[in-house]
């Protein structure tokens, strides 16, 4: 099938908080908006056939996922990632982020440290601190462009901090890493040494690109199967965000239990019949569609990388290796943060993720979201390199 990535469509006025939250959060009206990580695409056709014939069968009582889903999700991760799942490891929750929070509950006490690596996705140092847990910070480190991972610095902060729970983004958001499988493995090794537990955010994980592949962390040997949870969705690979159902996996039996008992605390139970519906319609028939999408979001990358060099060098960009998202470099201007974020938002009028939002390690960087039409990638390029070749 041919689709359509260049078509623009109007998502206005149809409560996508990426559009209709700009004046709630006194954002200028007319920019151009690529903060949120979701995408401007409709989504695969097999995905709207089936919610189409969901909605035409008319009920939407409670629901839970059948074989179907459960033959399909298997499948997906068997062929893209080598990785085998068992029916009963999965548990589906709302989000990702609802399954971070579930896990820090369920495996540290108020007061502990919890692990991470900024800069990252801002949620996991929000959710560790508003439950009352320790934020420990394991900063990556940024050489040439690329971010690594300073283990001394990792295994010392364990265990000074007496660390009980490592929060990891793989791959890596927004620094766009994906994370080889030595690192992972030496990242497990020290786990396993100081008794972490590791949960691991993989939302991004079919977001990988040139010679660049996944590994799940589970899959790096039996004894880190059984020291991890594995946080996956369909909501980036699909954009399916607002559809609110994951798949968490978690082999072992212990763990997943402690992570149910939390998960029954909250009262939540069923997941979205439309969810189900969309999950498996999207891991069953959703390939063609998805490389399609990834090749055109590769070649936003590509675009953006040539249109800033060409207009506006000082700014450089960090091609990712995974997720759809560009990490932008103005330290080069010597400007403050917050004039860089001022100059961005309301000279330029262009919505991105501020950097500062990922940690202090994230000063004077954007985040941009590439997963658009490219002619509104080109605008929000077009306005940003005007301003800050003044």
């Amino acid at each position: 099938m041919n689709f359509n990535f260049d078509k623009i469509t109007d998502r206005k006025n149809t409560c996508a908080i990426k559009y209709d939250l700009a004046e709630k959060r006194r954002k200028p009206r007319d920019a151009v908006s690529l903060w949120v990580a979701d995408m401007d695409f409709p989504v695969a056709p097999c995905i709207q056939k089936a919610l189409e014939e969901k909605v035409a069968h008319g009920i939407f009582g409670y629901s839970r996922p059948d074989f179907r889903y459960y033959d399909a999700l298997k499948k997906w991760f068997k062929e893209r990632h080598n990785f085998s799942i068992q029916n009963e490891w999965v548990v589906n929750t709302p989000g990702v982020c609802f399954a971070l929070a579930t896990a820090i509950k369920a495996y540290t006490k108020e007061g502990e440290g919890v692990l991470i690596q900024k800069p990252v996705y801002y949620p996991f140092f929000n959710e560790i601190k508003s439950l009352g847990r320790k934020v420990v910070n394991s900063p990556l480190v940024l050489k040439n462009n690329h971010y690594e991972i300073d283990f001394a610095d990792f295994e010392r902060k364990i265990i000074l901090e007496n660390v009980k729970l490592f929060l990891m983004c793989s791959p890596h958001n927004p620094g766009g890493r994906v994370w080889k499988k030595e690192e992972l493995q030496k990242i497990s090794e020290i786990c396993l040494k100081h008794g972490v537990i590791v949960v691991s955010d993989e939302i991004h994980s079919d977001l990988t690109f040139e010679n660049n592949r996944h590994t799940v962390f589970a899959s790096l040997s039996k004894e880190a199967e059984q020291n991890s949870v594995i946080c996956t969705s369909p909501s980036k690979t699909f954009n399916l965000a607002g559809l609110q159902f994951s798949n968490i996996i978690i082999p072992n039996e212990n763990l997943r239990i402690l992570f149910m008992r939390e998960v029954d605390k909250t009262g939540y139970d069923e997941p979205s019949i439309m969810g189900i519906v969309a999950a498996t319609a999207a891991y069953s028939d959703g390939a063609e569609w998805f490389e399609a999408v990834k090749k055109y979001i590769w070649e936003n990358f590509i675009f953006a990388k040539n249109y800033i060099e060409e207009n506006c060098n000082k700014i450089k960009v960090l091609v990712p290796e995974g997720t759809y998202l560009l990490w932008l470099d103005f330290s080069g201007f010597g400007l403050e943060d917050s004039e860089i974020n001022e100059r961005i938002l309301n000279s330029a009028k262009v919505w991105l993720d501020a950097g500062s939002m990922f940690g202090a390690e994230g000063k004077c960087f954007q985040r941009i979201n590439c997963a658009t039409p490219r002619e509104i990638l080109k605008e929000a390029l077009r306005r940003i390199c005007i301003e800050f070749s003044k």
